[in-house]
């Protein structure tokens, strides 16, 4: 039976490949994509995600448009990184598919009531704004998500936005407390994974390789990344994030983790956002989520390529 998932999603370059990895693996079914400003302003990220679509061959899922803007902070974006073009040329197709009428959340809402409770898995790639006002509009949602994979926080890797803090929790650190001390299960997959994905020349190579259509995009996604990203010191600019949260769904062995109590930070102009991780349970507060803190890097890009391969 395929196991039946909605992405939470801010594209971006890598929230793109993930789209992508989740339509190639036949494992999963989107039954759709609900876009959040993050990454980029709404009416990009909701456009991209159609682009994804596009690319894969895949104009029968539905994208729909969900929060503009954070709960309760102006909106911060990472546009420098998450450009669109390459020298002038798209990375990916425009969209023909149309943007669904009906508002992300209210999708959200109305999908995990009418599903059979634990079906469903939610992969969140960005800010968990749109996710946190679906709680907010219908609290009993939280007892029919089967889990929800967080892309998001850092304990040992501290903060990739400020000194402190994640970019996904920072943008809107009140949705992502009200998410994790909602009861739903949390699955966390952060920094201290993701930045052990570095995506290689071997590793690109590999999926300009494929001979598809999809593969060679994706390494030019990749290739967009990294320039964007020269600013940055060190290999943790070549770490690929999001399509963590979908290869964690195909293969959870791939990963490595505990179960611990994890706290956002709401309060301080300092550490606003940061993801405060209680790893040796020193405060007695019950666990919240499962951390994952390691991941088998060459698993995970043989993963990646393989499904990828099987996309036009």
């Amino acid at each position: 039976m395929l196991r039946q998932i909605i992405i939470d999603t801010d594209p971006g370059l890598d929230d793109a490949i993930a789209i992508l990895l989740a339509i190639a693996a036949v494992e999963l079914e989107v039954l759709g994509i609900t876009a959040v400003a993050g990454n980029l302003p709404l009416a990009q990220t909701e456009r991209n995600a159609r682009r994804a679509c596009e690319l894969a061959g895949r104009r029968d899922i539905p994208v729909f448009a969900g929060c503009a803007r954070p709960l309760m902070r102006p909106l911060t974006t990472a546009g420098a990184i998450h450009a669109e073009t390459d020298r002038e040329r798209l990375l990916l197709p425009e969209p023909t598919m149309p943007l669904q009428e009906q508002h992300g959340v209210d999708f959200l809402i109305e999908t995990l009531r009418s599903a059979a409770s634990g079906t469903i898995a939610v992969c969140a790639l960005g800010p968990l704004t749109n996710i946190a006002v679906a709680l907010a509009k219908a609290p009993e949602i939280a007892a029919r998500i089967g889990e929800l994979v967080v892309m998001g926080g850092a304990c040992c890797e501290l903060g990739n936005v400020t000194p402190a803090a994640e970019f996904n929790v920072y943008v809107d650190p009140h949705a992502a407390a009200l998410v994790i001390d909602s009861g739903i299960p949390i699955t966390m997959v952060p920094l201290d994974a993701t930045h052990q994905l570095l995506s290689t020349p071997a590793r690109v190579a590999a999926l300009r390789a494929l001979g598809n259509r999809c593969g060679p995009a994706v390494a030019d996604l990749l290739d967009a990344f990294e320039r964007n990203r020269l600013t940055r010191s060190g290999t943790r600019a070549q770490a690929l994030h999001d399509p963590a949260v979908i290869a964690y769904l195909l293969d959870a062995a791939l990963y490595q983790g505990r179960d611990v109590n994890v706290a956002v930070e709401t309060q301080s102009p300092l550490t606003m956002g940061m993801t405060i991780v209680d790893w040796w349970g020193v405060t007695g507060r019950k666990p919240n989520l499962r951390f994952m803190n390691a991941v088998d890097a060459e698993g995970f890009y043989e993963l990646l390529t393989e499904k990828l391969a099987r996309l036009p």
